[in-house]
């Protein structure tokens, strides 16, 4: 939208309906020339009686009518005797009631609030308002305005309302002094600009490239952005290096920072394997603290449990069942310790192995509590061991802080009520999760995890199942035997021959695995599009939306996600006119359209069809449009059984979802899944990932591209390396 097609609209506030202090989201009553409208936007703490010039277009929101959507605003000082009364009788100013605002403004009408603001001694002209009180206005009037002097200040910068609002709560009045002192407080993590914005604030302001400031947030910013690629910390050395290079200073200059940032503990150093490694306060806490309460937990057990192999024969011959014997193994150390790793492939029987865990430790009386880190897992947990499984943030009660930040009801202070827990899908969980499941555990209480170790590690930082098996500290049982029945299919022989290094099985027609050789990029999109939309619902009932998933390696290029979902979209959901469809930066959204979140979002709304309310979509959760409301914006999306309305901001945090990467996959098992074998990032082609992928297969996989692509990624076993201080930790405890 260009600035010629926003309108403005001038006037003074009369209500404050609605704000939201966490991101100043705003609705407010405007009377601007007479005529009474509503507005709503981010905006900072304003007061009823403000007088405001607002700069956006009008829409129709689908149940509260025509409203005033402002892009970005001014706000002035009330400036007539009528306003600046309205302003001070709102009880904004502390201590200046209805009485006092109109003796006030009988005094000094029209400059009263300058006088407040820069004469208060004039104040004390009025019987009843001493010298003390007259200086505790005017500070209570400067703090007030102080927010717009802010605001003005960042505009020249880009700075975003919603961005100056947490800028303002959390630095104040002294904000403009503390930026042009340090630009870079602005990579604080509870206002989130980026380095590089703020770098560019900098060079506005003249600070000088080796400026001790800018030195410290790019060491920040190098180990933040490591953590996202999972690194819980990195040697000294690649810091100093990448640091250097990415600030072009010399790499004395960065060890000089970064020594100063140990010191004042920004920073915290350790030792491991004779080599220097630096973390983030916060993620050292958080394996440091795990590897101290396994160690706890290792050193006092969960009290033991007395003929568990007799309870076991007997549940055996009660289940006419025979487990092998890893299975007994697994089961008795489950039973005895308390403590225990249970890790192995498809078709290992983990399933079979856990219920009977959860069935004897019921039979002894033991509270049992199961959790898993996305909701399909922990959905799909539920269904394969009958007993209610919930999502580990679920578990730990999430809530949020005063910068919008998650924290856990659960913990040292009200831990779980539970005397054994369960926790599924080990892989997934990282560094920080991990702590904040392990502080909320009762002392005595066992802990059960169970995990794929050769699937794709969390998405977070940390490497959590790979270092506790590494460590050699806590008892694992890796089951290893396909059952008969598994056997039969190719799916599940065949993730086993890739997890080795083995070729799969790729000549079979007659199984459940089947690849499709195809060298032309093009004619490979046209067969995943036709086995999309016409041979798999025609041969297996499968529907597109509900059963069948295709997974990329990767997001980008010609047969990556972007690109097969558009092809994908247009073949499953053409457009059916402006009407049904709302545009976004890189999809355009249907009426019909499958969807994935793509992060964690706790404040999105959701309700079931049986009128139950709650908050939060998570990462990788898929849904489907159900309504689309143009002139407000906004869609509504079935998840499972429950519906969520999302403006066009949450809407920034879907993508289409007929094809999502493997990482993104992760938690979740499918139908039918289809994976294109093409030339691609070296990065993104090793056996792992396609390990991965083949076991988010239910029934059916098929594989689509080179021979010569599946072998190169089955022959790469470049298991995703992450630095993390975890498995040191445990070992040195």
């Amino acid at each position: 939208m260009t600035e010629k097609e926003l309108l403005q609209l001038c006037g003074s506030v009369e209500e404050i309906i609605y704000r939201n202090p966490a991101n100043g989201y705003t609705v407010i009553t405007m009377l601007c020339d007479g005529v009474t409208a509503t507005a709503v936007g981010m905006m900072s703490d304003i007061n009823v009686g403000d007088e405001l010039k607002l700069v956006g277009n009008w829409k129709t929101h689908s149940s509260y009518g025509e409203q005033f959507a402002f892009e970005y605003y001014e706000q002035f000082m009330p400036t007539t005797t009528e306003s600046i009364l309205k302003y001070l009788s709102s009880g904004t100013i502390k201590g200046i009631g209805r009485a006092t605002a109109k003796r006030l403004v009988e005094a000094f009408g029209e400059n009263t609030l300058e006088v407040i603001q820069n004469e208060p001694q004039r104040l004390t002209e009025l019987r009843g308002i001493s010298a003390e009180k007259a200086m505790a206005f005017s500070a209570e009037v400067r703090k007030a305005f102080g927010m717009r002097e802010v605001m003005l200040y960042l505009e020249k910068f880009h700075i975003s309302t919603q961005e100056s609002v947490r800028i303002w709560k959390l630095l104040g009045a002294q904000a403009i002094q503390l930026i042009e002192n340090d630009p870079y407080i602005l990579c604080a993590e509870n206002i989130d600009v980026s380095f590089q914005r703020a770098d560019a604030i900098a060079a506005a302001l003249d600070k000088p490239c080796d400026d001790t400031c800018r030195i410290r947030a790019g060491i920040i910013y190098v180990i933040t952005y490591n953590s996202g690629n999972g690194h819980t910390c990195l040697p000294r050395e690649k810091l100093t290096e990448v640091t250097a290079a990415f600030l072009k200073l010399t790499k004395d200059q960065i060890d000089e920072i970064i020594d100063s940032m140990l010191i004042d503990g920004s920073l915290i150093a350790d030792k491991i394997d004779d080599r220097d490694f630096i973390f983030l306060p916060s993620l050292y806490t958080s394996e440091s603290y795990a590897a101290s309460r396994l160690s706890m937990m290792l050193q006092f057990p969960a009290e033991r449990i007395t003929g568990v192999e007799l309870a076991l024969e007997l549940f055996e011959k009660q289940k006419n069942i025979s487990y092998a014997t890893l299975q007994r193994r697994a089961i008795i150390e489950a039973m005895s310790g308390g403590l225990l790793i249970l890790t192995g492939g498809p078709g290992t029987g983990k399933t079979t192995t856990l219920n009977a865990i959860i069935e004897l430790y019921k039979q002894c009386g033991i509270k049992v509590a199961l959790a898993a880190p996305t909701g399909r897992a922990a959905q799909r947990m539920s269904e394969v061991t009958g007993c209610e499984a919930k999502t580990i943030h679920r578990l730990l009660e999430v809530e949020w802080d005063k910068n919008d930040k998650p924290v856990f009801k659960r913990n040292e202070r009200n831990m779980l009520d539970c005397d054994a827990l369960i926790l599924d899908e080990l892989s997934m969980v990282d560094a920080s999760l991990f702590e904040g499941v392990l502080r909320a555990l009762p002392l005595g209480c066992r802990l059960i995890m169970v995990g794929d170790s050769d699937q794709l590690p969390s998405v977070g930082a940390g490497n959590v199942l790979s270092d506790l098996i590494a460590s050699e500290r806590i008892p694992v049982v890796q089951l290893t035997e396909i059952f008969r029945q598994s056997m039969q299919s190719l799916i599940v022989t065949n993730a086993h021959k890739i997890v080795h290094g083995e070729m799969p099985e790729i000549s079979r027609i007659d199984s459940d695995f089947f690849f499709m050789a195809c060298s032309d990029r093009e004619k490979l999109a046209d067969t995943i599009t036709n086995l999309c939309t016409t041979r798999l619902p025609a041969s297996y009932g499968y529907s597109p939306f509900d059963d069948i998933q295709v997974l990329c390696p990767g997001r980008k290029g010609e047969l990556g996600v972007t690109d097969i979902n558009k092809r994908l979209q247009q073949a499953l959901n053409p457009s059916k006119g402006k009407s049904f469809e709302v545009q976004m930066p890189i999809y355009t959204f249907r009426l019909g359209d499958k969807v994935m979140q793509t992060k964690n979002n706790y404040d999105l709304i959701w309700a079931k069809d049986d009128g139950t309310e709650g908050s939060g979509v998570f990462n990788g959760d898929i849904g489907i449009i159900e309504d689309i409301n143009r002139p407000a914006k906004s869609v509504c999306i079935r998840f499972d059984d429950k519906q969520v309305i999302y403006d066009s901001d949450s809407m920034l945090q879907l993508e289409l979802a007929y094809a999502t990467t493997v990482h993104k996959s992760q938690g979740n098992e499918f139908n039918a899944v289809i994976m294109p074998m093409y030339y691609g990032a070296p990065q993104l082609y090793y056996r792992n990932l396609l390990y991965t992928a083949v076991t988010r297969a239910k029934r059916l996989l098929i594989l689509v591209g080179n021979v010569s692509t599946l072998k190169r990624m089955v022959d790469n076993n470049r298991k995703t390396m992450r630095y993390s201080g975890l498995k040191a930790f445990l070992e040195r405890s």
